[in-house]
């Protein structure tokens, strides 16, 4: 008696499943626009860059050079800022001072931020005398006020000016931000994958890039947010000490530099631009808080 043969079912084909760095981008993002505090922050960050961009839609009047009006006028219906000396609207001028320093923080951070990860990844990985002499450079360099080393490097320089500026704060970020990321490399080197593509005889720089770069991402996410806020202040810093941009511009670290000896009695010439500054510099560590959290999770 011959057995009748059962088909065997036919095997279902594999849905590929979702990788886990997908997932975790997913989770992370779901988990930012969940915080009330990251989205307040967004909101008043993209305000800003909205008038940075679209200046000449949202200023009401020219902000450099309509001076048609009465000079030192306090904050009315008409000005809600007032005027300054020069008879210019305080609000246009305030709208408009965005432009630099969104311009100048985000890029001398990236600057930074690139150094400083190159870097950091070159001295956790060779270690030996690589890593001692930097670390010791680094140390150095972290040991002064980040004002005052801006302030050395541009005195020494001999001249300022929007890229200069940014140059200079890429710079004297870039040894903070390699430290935090030697730590991280540290920690990778001495993991399976790493022996493993060491063993199939791939060369260091494939290494760092391709294998334990995209493995500390997340510091490197992190420094990056919470860089820019101190960006911010340097630049503001800068420019009011005289080492940026310069009048008539909106700046608002420049009107504050213009106007700071008059707070008594015309306080609205530098209030005004001063609250803008915090409510950035506010706004952006807000969004670097919520982001550190979700990474620390």
């Amino acid at each position: 008696m011959s057995a009748v043969a059962t088909p065997s079912p036919i095997d279902p084909v594999p849905v590929p499943a979702r990788s886990e760095a997908s997932t975790a981008r997913s989770e992370r993002l779901r988990l930012l626009l969940r915080s009330p505090t990251v989205i307040l922050g967004l909101l008043v960050i993209g305000l800003w860059v909205f008038c940075a961009i679209f200046t000449d839609l949202v200023t009401p009047h020219d902000p450099i050079f309509d001076n048609q009006f009465t000079s030192s006028d306090k904050p009315s219906g008409e000005h809600p800022f007032g005027t300054d000396t020069n008879g210019r609207d305080i609000f246009s001028r305030v709208l408009a001072g965005s432009r630099n320093i969104l311009l100048i923080a985000p890029a001398a951070t990236l600057i930074g931020t690139v150094l400083g990860t190159t870097i950091g990844l070159i001295t956790g990985y060779y270690r030996g005398l690589v890593d001692d002499v930097v670390s010791r450079f680094v140390d150095a360099v972290l040991s002064l006020p980040l004002i005052v080393t801006a302030i050395l490097i541009v005195t020494a320089v001999g001249k300022s000016g929007t890229w200069v500026v940014t140059l200079i704060i890429g710079l004297i970020f870039t040894p903070v931000i390699s430290r935090t990321v030697r730590a991280a490399v540290l920690a990778e080197t001495e993991l399976d994958y790493v022996q493993a593509a060491r063993l199939r005889g791939e060369r260091a720089p494939y290494v760092m890039f391709a294998e334990i770069l995209p493995n500390v991402l997340s510091p490197v996410v992190v420094e990056f947010t919470v860089r820019i806020g101190y960006a911010i202040f340097a630049v503001a810093s800068l420019t009011f000490i005289g080492f940026g941009v310069a009048p008539p511009s909106p700046d608002w670290a420049a009107q504050i530099n213009e106007y700071w000896t008059l707070i008594d009695p015309y306080w609205w010439m530098t209030l005004f631009p001063a609250l803008a500054i915090a409510s950035l510099v506010v706004s952006v560590n807000l969004v670097a808080d919520g982001i550190r959290e979700v990474y620390e999770r």
